[in-house]
This record gives C-alpha cells, structure tokens and sequence, in this order.
C-alpha cells in the first residue's frame, strides 16, 4: 500500500528574495557593490485605498523586484524580476518594463530563484 507523504511547501517568490538578500549581505565584505542592492516594493496585497496612494506616488506595475544601481560596461545598472523556481514567467506588464529598461542601456533580467540571481548579479559585477 502505498502513503501519502506531506507536500513539502514550495518556495515563494518572497522566501527567494528574502534568501538573495541575506546571500549579499553575506558577500558584501567581498562585493561592496551589494550594498546598494535594493527591492522595489511593488508587488504584494494592499486595500483599494493603499493601492490608490501607492499608484499617486510613482508605483508602476511591471517594474522588476530588484535593482542594482551600479554601471558596468555598456550598461548602467542591473534589474532583476525574480521569480519562483519552477513558477510562471513575466508578466505582461513585467516584460514591457525589462524590453524598456534594456533599450535605455540597463542590464535587465528574469531569474528564477535565488541563486539563479545571485549569479547574474556576481557576473554583472564581475564584468
């Protein structure tokens, strides 16, 4: 006979970021670069009122998660939207946004995980 075993909880999107960021302040004494690594808060549930603001004060939808502000080479910073391993892809907004920021000379990505973006990020500064 055959058990069912317990699904193991599959990451987020939030648990990924969440563990890139501890990743760079971890290597930050090696790539001080890092320390100007930042997320843009756009995702995540909010009130029709809260949304509304956010929308007032410059929020746009499709903006990538991350962003490091720091040129290298032909571009002058690196945007990443990171995604889950083995969630959808960009959104329509979201792939608007990365086609946008590659035509003004930004390095601009999808990575799916954590260390998917780590690399990116290790070889965008490496460059």
């Amino acid at each position: 006979m055959r058990r069912n075993l317990p699904r193991l909880p599959s990451h987020t999107e939030s648990s990924e970021q969440i563990t890139l960021f501890q990743w760079a302040v971890y290597n930050a004494k090696t790539m001080p670069e890092l320390a100007l690594l930042h997320h843009v808060p756009n995702g995540g549930l909010r009130t029709k009122a809260t949304a509304g603001r956010m929308r007032s004060e410059g929020v746009k939808a499709g903006v990538p998660d991350i962003c490091l502000p720091v040129p290298r080479g032909a571009y002058h910073g690196l945007y990443i939207e990171l995604k889950r391993v083995g969630g959808a892809g960009p959104t329509k907004h979201q792939q608007k946004w990365i086609d946008a920021l590659a035509r003004q000379g930004y390095k601009a990505s999808v990575c799916f995980g954590w260390e998917s973006a780590a690399r990116e990020i290790q070889a965008y500064i490496k460059q």
